[in-house]
């Protein structure tokens, strides 16, 4: 790729103006979105606001006094101009440059040690989604596969009475879940644990949430360069994608209590998933993204699916 000219690619005095020209830019160079945004604009308006240092949610509407008509001097279009520029350099997804991505409302840290949060448990965590197939009795939650510990923050603050384990087998990810407890001060309430899959996790657990590596090895071999720059351990999921799944599910029935359940993320391989566990009743919840990303089962479930499985 040719080098880019610091500000040859983007044009304007305005805030609005910054965002229309960035998308455009942006656009017309091939990058790949799904780290927190899905779409060129989106994503150009998350650069200007952030380099600018005004709010992620201010208002960009056409309205007289919108910050989409706040002026822009030269000096800061030069700076969201380089921030631009190596965003379609390097590739890396955007929350990699600005160290920051949300989820729910909520702000996390994150670094090229952890995988980009962007899991659709958040969005049940949020909504409650979850909350009727708890009791009165779960108090132990554990977030498996943590990555950089936002489901571990949003699920502390969902459930106050609970206590959270955020685990995953990168150190290097656990630093940064530490972080992120930290920033939010719930230092308290979410342990951290370095654990190979359940090994170093014995629970009883009353609920597990797991966003595993789940991509299956075709698809790895044709991710965009964006994902690339994520951990590869949090992805691969081996030939089918079901590798870390199948390793969880046999582990999972001894470290949970009786009516706990797993919580699953599995993205768009529900295929290989039902391929692979034929005979597992699973429930199916509705996300943004649709009924066939993130599945429940039961402790009950994988007793039986583990019963079959020997005969």
């Amino acid at each position: 790729m040719s080098a880019l000219p610091p500000t040859g690619a983007l044009s304007g005095n305005t805030v609005g103006a910054l965002v229309e020209s960035g998308a455009l830019w942006l656009a017309s160079t091939g990058v790949s979105f799904g780290h927190g945004t899905t779409n060129a604009q989106d994503e150009a308006a998350w650069l200007v606001l952030w380099r600018l240092g005004l709010p992620l949610d201010s208002d960009l509407s056409d309205a007289p006094d919108s910050i989409r008509n706040q002026p822009v001097a030269q000096d800061q279009l030069a700076q969201v101009a380089t921030l631009f520029a190596e965003r379609i350099r390097s590739r890396k997804p955007a929350a990699y440059l600005t160290r920051e991505a949300w989820l729910q409302g909520v702000p996390f840290y994150v670094d090229e040690r952890a995988i980009v949060p962007r899991s659709l448990i958040a969005e049940l965590l949020a909504d409650g989604s979850i909350d009727d197939f708890l009791s009165d009795q779960t108090r132990k939650v554990l977030d498996l596969c943590t990555g950089n510990g936002s489901l571990a923050v949003l699920a502390a603050m969902a459930w106050p009475e609970v206590e959270v384990t955020g685990a995953d087998i990168s150190a290097d990810a656990l630093a940064v879940a530490r972080i992120n407890v930290d920033k939010h001060g719930l230092q308290d309430r979410i342990q951290l644990q370095l654990s190979d899959g359940l090994a170093a996790l014995p629970g009883p657990w009353d609920l597990i949430l797991c966003n595993p590596p789940y991509v299956n090895a075709a698809s790895m071999a044709a991710l965009p360069a964006e994902y690339c720059a994520e951990p590869e351990l949090a992805l691969a999921g081996g030939e089918d994608g079901m590798d870390f799944v199948r390793q969880l599910f046999a582990a999972a029935p001894a470290c949970m209590s009786e009516n706990a359940v797993i919580i699953l993320e599995i993205g768009n391989e529900r295929d290989y998933f039902e391929a692979a566990f034929p005979q597992l009743p699973a429930y199916w919840l509705e996300t943004s993204a649709g009924e066939d990303q993130v599945l429940l089962v039961t402790r009950q479930a994988l007793t039986a699916q583990t019963r079959l499985t020997a005969q």
